[in-house]
């Protein structure tokens, strides 16, 4: 570790983060900044920041060694980041809380070489104020709100009712029409609409099950199968053979090795997860375009991704897309319920693992599930 901070990188990193608060600009982006300018000031080799919650936190930015755990759930303590990564000395971790107006917001950390000195702590102490003043912006942070119970109920009912609404409407038309019309409408008429019914069919059934398992959340009605040792990929296979045709058609197993290590979690949940993250990437993403699905390990635990090639996820939204009845703006595409990704987290976080979404490099979105090894 360098005997002192790089003063000369922590100069030109506030100055370009002041720019962009002076000019009005805020929200996760900016904090990702700030948690990248700590890393490399600092010369760290991984900085986080753990947002506050009520009776938790959340990793909602990570780099290089924490990098993995973006959008982990962790607990309250003196460090809740220091023990996750393997081979990580708690000594040479480095936190500050992070306040604004008497208030935690949450808390920096950097994973430091060498046990940190008195200016490695001015440091991250000075990063720590910026971020308490970006929290006060009110801007796009904090990631997650916390709705009122009224308004929530209120959402509640409008969702369902207008999610529920649509395909009814879509299935009793073209019901009606074969019910009228079966004689004038000939054989490809009549199989173009009983395609239809099937399709909205599925829709409907796939809308209700989301209601009624974020309804058994909210009541603690758990009904998770029990967990146990797993093979990951080949829960992934069987969860692809269950998609509908014309999504099923569009994935491509891009690396899906054999022989890894067992996750540790609840086998029937794969194929939920996976329908509800390919089924987004679907959304957000063009007809003609390929949605990848892959596998992997590192020393604690195993993970799959779903990426596509689609308009990609704002910085600002990758945590609010967790959020329940958060839609982003889908353009000519279908939105839904809001309800997918809310789900996959919760499925995720019951088995100790995490999820989190990001950008992809050259376009499109990835979204990282991480379940612990058995």
């Amino acid at each position: 570790m360098p005997d002192r901070p790089d003063f000369a990188a922590l100069t030109r990193g506030q100055v370009a983060i002041l720019g962009r608060l002076n000019s009005g600009e805020a929200g996760l982006s900016v904090l990702q900044q700030l948690v990248a300018l700590a890393g490399e000031s600092l010369g760290a080799s991984g900085a986080a920041f753990v947002e506050a919650a009520a009776d938790h936190g959340r990793i909602i930015v990570a780099t290089g060694v924490w990098a993995p755990a973006l959008g982990r759930r962790v607990d309250p303590g003196p460090d809740p980041v220091a023990d996750l990564v393997e081979g990580v000395d708690a000594t040479h971790v480095l936190a500050v809380g992070c306040d604004h107006r008497g208030r935690t917001v949450g808390s920096l950390h950097v994973c430091l070489p060498d046990e940190p000195t008195e200016e490695y702590a001015i440091v991250l102490q000075l990063l720590a104020g910026l971020v308490g003043r970006l929290y006060g912006l009110d801007t796009g942070l904090p990631a997650h709100d916390d709705p009122e119970p009224d308004a929530d109920r209120d959402l509640w009912v409008a969702v369902t009712s207008h999610e529920l609404r649509t395909p009814v409407t879509v299935i009793k038309g073209y019901a009606d029409t074969l019910t009228n019309h079966w004689e004038s409408l000939g054989e490809p008429g009549r199989r173009e609409a009983v395609r239809v019914i099937g399709a909205r069919a599925g829709e409907l059934a796939r809308l209700v099950d989301r209601l009624l398992s974020a309804a058994s959340e909210e009541d603690g009605a758990v009904g998770a199968a029990p967990a146990g040792p797993f093979d990951l990929v080949e829960a992934l296979r069987e969860a692809v053979a269950t998609l509908p045709g014309d999504l099923r058609e569009r994935l491509v197993l891009a690396h899906m090795p054999e022989g890894l290590p067992k996750a540790y979690g609840s086998r029937d949940s794969i194929a939920t997860i996976l329908t509800e993250l390919a089924t987004n990437a679907e959304k957000y993403s063009e007809p003609d375009t390929t949605v990848e699905v892959c596998a992997g390990i590192d020393d604690d635990t195993l993970r799959f991704r779903v990426s596509d090639r689609g308009a990609g996820i704002a910085p600002e939204h990758v945590e609010h897309a967790f959020d329940r009845y958060w839609q982003a703006d889908s353009g000519h595409h279908r939105a839904g319920a809001g309800l997918g990704l809310y789900l996959v987290r919760r499925l995720v976080e019951r088995q100790n693992g995490w999820v989190s979404l990001r950008p992809r490099e050259g376009g499109g979105t990835v979204a990282e599930v991480r379940l612990p090894r058995a």
